[in-house]
């Protein structure tokens, strides 16, 4: 489709706006940054580890576009209000929200104790959840555009919403919670000219996916379900952020696109 290092075409032109990234020091949210940022928006580049985002920032820089890094832990608050706070202070509005942040650590059922479950819901559920919240508060200031829209909010789930995964309850009950909610919240935004989408990747190749990729039997038994037979590049993610977060999908709101290779096609 685009890819980060192709031409963006005119129609998904976002000049003007301003976009915030969560999890964007890296993997998929390092590629959402830099393809926003090729269409035009200024963006803000949004991790727990700032010294990731401030090499994406400079990224961006390079490819002569502009951003700003900010230090966020998305299930506080506190930091929330701050990552808004800082981003109207530099570029004075909010027009795009991707929410990408977020862990999957791996542990039994039986083993999981309430501290991993609430970790995982904290950051996975409601820290979308509270950056949603911020970002519409803003939103809804902006001057609507000739279809009375505001604003665009991407959430990033996972296919760990429609199909169970062994060792992954808190992960896959985050991501259900997030299409659930996201489909709740749209019906709240609509009147409010506020758009709000979600994406379910498959097996994408970042560093958090490294592992798998390190036993080629272990990679061939993640892959046996994926008519493809590959993972996914993080710039596949990225082409649906780009439509998702453009008024190209100006009449689409409360969706799941699911990009998976066709894993949970069968």
């Amino acid at each position: 489709m685009f890819g980060i290092n192709k031409t963006i075409p005119k129609f998904c032109d976002l000049r003007g706006k301003v976009a915030i990234i969560t999890g964007a020091g890296k993997g998929m949210g390092r590629t959402h940054a830099l393809l926003l940022s090729r269409a035009g928006a200024k963006v803000v580049v949004s991790d727990i580890i700032k010294e990731d985002a401030d090499a994406v920032v400079l990224e961006i820089k390079k490819q002569k576009g502009d951003a700003i890094a900010v230090k966020c832990d998305i299930s506080k608050k506190s930091e929330v209000d701050n990552l808004i706070k800082e981003t109207l202070n530099k570029f004075e509005k909010i027009d795009i929200l991707v929410n990408n942040a977020g862990i999957f650590p791996f542990k039994p059922f039986l083993e999981m104790q309430e501290q991993d479950f609430e970790k995982v819901i904290d950051v996975n559920l409601k820290g979308y959840f509270l950056c949603s919240q911020a970002a519409v508060k803003e939103m809804k200031k902006n001057q609507p555009n000739e279809k009375g829209q505001k604003g665009a909010i991407v959430n990033i789930a996972s296919i760990a919403a429609i199909i169970g995964f062994q060792g992954l309850a808190h992960y896959c009950a985050s991501k259900g919670g997030i299409v659930a909610m996201s489909k709740a919240i749209a019906l709240e935004l609509a009147p409010l000219g506020i758009r709000i989408n979600t994406i379910d990747p498959g097996a994408i190749d970042t560093p958090g996916t490294a592992s798998i990729k390190q036993d080629p039997k272990t990679l061939e038994g993640f892959l046996s379900g994926v008519p493809m037979k590959r993972m996914g590049n993080p710039e596949e993610i990225s082409n649906a952020v780009l439509f998702l977060a453009s008024d190209e999908s100006s009449y689409m709101t409360g969706a799941t696109i699911v990009v998976d290779g066709g894993w949970t096609v069968g």
